[in-house]
């Protein structure tokens, strides 16, 4: 849960007052959209819940709240653990953030085998199950290391190459969980012998090793072509079931919310404006702002040739507008709109609005 989250960037040119009072709640085992165009404030929510802001950010005010610990107040060390261990992120570029001279399994080890003790007891159970499963299928010969496994600690003292050798088991599942064929030659790979849609399915895989509680994907369907980009966000889909996490996806593309969130949050400068589920949201919006999104979508069932437009342009968050921060654009706007803020207030079940004709 994000409560009251304000966050400002000091620059050269001015303080930038990127996050104005965030309010955001998402359901454990949900896909949950965050949407909006281009600097509205989408991708400082994911770092900053992640605490991997830059140095010239300042945290105002606000909670993150996960499983009742607010993260703000976290030591940074803490605060690591948490990250390595609860909370996974998948970026829009595999290349910028993959190490172009280390393989693929190496990358992915190297996050299980520097923390031990977060993972050995995943390590071992996952070797486990998969020599049941190799008993089951009639493989002999396995029963040795299954003693030899259960005997071993779950404390994180391992030695370091069983260590790992575990590691490397673990991977190579995770490789296949993500339907990347061949995952003993993936692993061998660097992420330049990579297409664009396998790199993707690598950052998800060291996402999922962790099975984090939550999942920030930003953009991760941006850079793909439509084919593979349907593939992996069936693959997101699937995998959130396998392994029971939350997932915030966060985007500019109203196709892809409707096609695989349970609900979705539409951001405009700083604020979030408008909370609802995915049927809700899509046939009744009530934010102007929302309203204007929808309508600008070419649709094919219409004869019109005029593609509709928000009036105005986003506003200077270094000088933003008093009041609702919409206002300027709105034809809606009333004369308080202006001078206060409107607060995201409960409409009808589930559906939320930052809107003074809506009761804001």
């Amino acid at each position: 849960m994000v409560k009251d989250l304000k966050v400002t960037f000091h620059t050269y040119a001015g303080d930038v007052k990127a996050l104005d009072g965030v309010e955001l709640s998402v359901r454990k085992g949900e896909i949950f959209g965050l949407v909006g165009e281009s600097g509205c404030g989408k991708s400082v929510t994911s770092l900053t819940i992640a605490a991997l802001l830059p140095q010239n950010a300042e945290i105002v005010s606000g909670e993150i709240v996960l499983d009742g610990i607010d993260l703000l107040k976290m030591k940074k060390s803490d605060m690591r653990l948490a990250r390595l261990r609860d909370i996974a992120l998948i970026f829009q570029d595999p290349m910028t953030y993959l190490n172009p001279v280390l393989t693929v399994g190496s990358q992915i080890t190297e996050i299980l085998t520097d923390e031990p003790k977060l993972f050995t007891k995943t390590l071992i159970r996952n070797r486990l199950d998969e020599l049941h499963k190799q008993a089951e299928e009639g493989v002999s010969g396995k029963q040795e290391e299954m003693r030899r496994l259960q005997s071993l600690p779950n404390d994180g003292k391992l030695s370091r190459r069983e260590l790992n050798r575990l590691a490397r088991f673990y991977t190579l599942s995770i490789l296949k969980l993500v339907r990347l064929s061949e995952s003993d030659r993936v692993f061998k790979m660097y992420p330049f012998e990579l297409s664009g849609g396998m790199r993707q399915r690598v950052m998800i895989a060291m996402a999922l090793v962790r099975r984090p509680k939550i999942i920030l994907a930003d953009e991760i369907s941006t850079a793909l072509d439509v084919t593979v980009q349907a593939q992996i966000l069936k693959l997101l889909m699937e995998l959130k079931e396998k392994i029971d996490t939350s997932v915030i996806l966060i985007t500019h593309d109203l196709a892809v919310v409707a096609e695989v969130c349970d609900r979705v949050a539409v951001m405009y400068a700083g604020n979030i404006i408008e909370v609802a589920g995915i049927e809700e949201l899509f046939q009744n919006p009530l934010h102007p702002y929302t309203h204007g999104l929808l309508s600008s979508i070419p649709r094919p069932d219409t004869t019109s040739q005029e593609l509709k437009t928000i009036r105005g342009s986003v506003p200077d968050l270094i000088y933003p507008p008093p009041g609702c921060r919409f206002h300027p654009r709105c034809s809606a706007a009333l004369d308080r709109c202006s001078k206060e803020k409107p607060k995201l207030v409960e409409v009808k079940p589930g559906h939320f609005v930052s809107c003074f004709p809506h009761g804001g």
